[in-house]
């Protein structure tokens, strides 16, 4: 069993909540970061992405980075940041549209992790751990919490619906129309949510691999700096890490579609007469409405693919992996997506629109539109200790950095 635990929440003041928070890090580049933070000097990004404030030749991931998120973050804590006094469990909404979903806001334990408790279904890169490990030791924060899930128990569905009857701390909609609400479970409350936890077998991490494998890889620093100090010991908090938890019937996933940015050599015409040799190619739409679909853009036109081989297990039957191992390396010569530069990737936010923007402006030769894969699958995986496709989830709405900050 995992254990859920309070912690001592960093929070914004209600008033500047709406200005600090900031999407996640990772999910935009150094200049989109810029731009989003530009006019407002409260922006998280300042802190997770400090480099916007530096020369643009500035190296992401030299120490005058990490040096100005730890001067911009104890600006920030002394001007528009509250810490609790007392050890709580909180509560995160995120309101799409009509979906709404809400997850328990706590510390879990490294060791959990470590154990396969909480499990893990993506690898992860040495680079981007490097980045938020000093990240993290610089601030001595966690600022940004990892995204679980966890089947859904009903004792807790209740309790979480009690508990967000009363007034929040923060409630606020950010620009990309998502609403965010977070609430303090108070006692009895927050008890009874920690006894009902006790009854998750297992979390999945659903979003924040770095995140929390840059928190393992921190604790181990932190404890060299800390040793033979009391606070090296079992409570010590940088052997926890932050996550919001929620329950695998409210959480969304999208597709992350694919566009390529050339046919390796072929013309439009031989490209498609050689995928109808492997697959059943007839008029689509941007979207596909089934698994075992992959709509293709090709020239202005939408084609539906339906494969013509069965696989044999979870992986390998997946959408993602199927226009991999049946198109983009058979016919393109593409085999790591992570490190081809003739791919790239657009999350399912971004909509159909964009995949034909990208093609009708020559910036892409052809893309791909995925059914998305399910939470069960992406569990299934989990379970059996496989590894998901690289770039095969886009789960929105998405956590805001700089709303609940732990503290290590």
């Amino acid at each position: 069993m995992a254990t859920l635990r309070p912690f001592r929440a960093l929070r914004p003041r209600p008033a500047d909540a709406a200005r600090i928070a900031a999407v996640p890090y990772d999910v935009v580049s150094t200049d989109e970061a810029r731009m989003l933070a530009e006019g407002n000097p409260l922006s998280f990004l300042r802190v997770s992405r400090a480099e916007i404030e530096l020369a643009p030749d500035t190296d992401p991931h030299s120490p005058a980075v990490y040096q100005r998120a730890a001067e911009n973050f104890a600006s920030l804590r002394r001007s528009s940041f509250v810490l609790e006094e007392t050890p709580s469990i909180y509560l995160y909404r995120l309101q799409m549209g009509g979906r709404r979903q809400t997850g328990l806001g706590a510390c879990f334990d490294l060791d959990d992790y470590d154990r396969n408790v909480i499990k893990k279904h993506e690898r992860t890169r040495h680079d981007k751990e490097d980045d938020r490990t000093r990240h993290m030791v610089s601030l001595r924060a966690q600022t940004g919490p990892v995204f679980l899930v966890y089947r859904a128990q009903d004792a807790i569905t209740d309790l979480v619906e009690e508990a967000t009857t009363k007034e929040p701390l923060v409630d606020f909609q950010s620009a990309d129309s998502v609403r965010h609400t977070v609430w303090r479970a108070d006692e009895p409350a927050g008890d009874a949510l920690i006894a009902a936890s006790r009854q998750i077998p297992t979390l999945y991490i659903a979003d924040g691999h770095h995140r929390a494998a840059s928190a393992a890889r921190a604790r181990i620093e932190l404890e060299k700096q800390t040793l033979g100090d009391g606070e090296a010991g079992a409570e010590a908090e940088f052997r926890r890490f932050l996550a919001v938890a929620f329950p695998d019937t409210e959480v969304q996933i999208l597709p992350y579609n694919r566009v390529i940015s050339d046919l390796a050599g072929r013309s439009a015409a031989g490209f498609l007469d050689e995928v109808g040799q492997r697959f059943e190619v007839v008029p689509g739409t941007p979207v596909p409405r089934n698994r075992g679909e992959i709509a293709m853009y090709l020239e202005g036109r939408w084609h539906l693919l339906r494969g013509r081989r069965r696989a044999s297990d979870v992986i390998s039957s997946l959408d993602v992996s199927v226009l991999q191992d049946q198109l983009l390396e058979p016919l393109l010569g593409i085999r790591d997506v992570r490190s081809d530069s003739r791919i790239d990737f657009v999350g399912g936010v971004r909509g159909a629109e964009e995949l034909e923007r990208l093609v009708d402006s020559g910036r892409a030769a052809a893309a791909f539109s995925l059914f998305p894969v399910s939470m069960e699958d992406l569990m299934k995986v989990s379970d059996a200790g496989g590894i998901m496709p690289p770039k095969s989830t886009w789960f929105e709405p998405k956590l805001r950095d700089g709303l609940l900050i732990h503290v290590i």
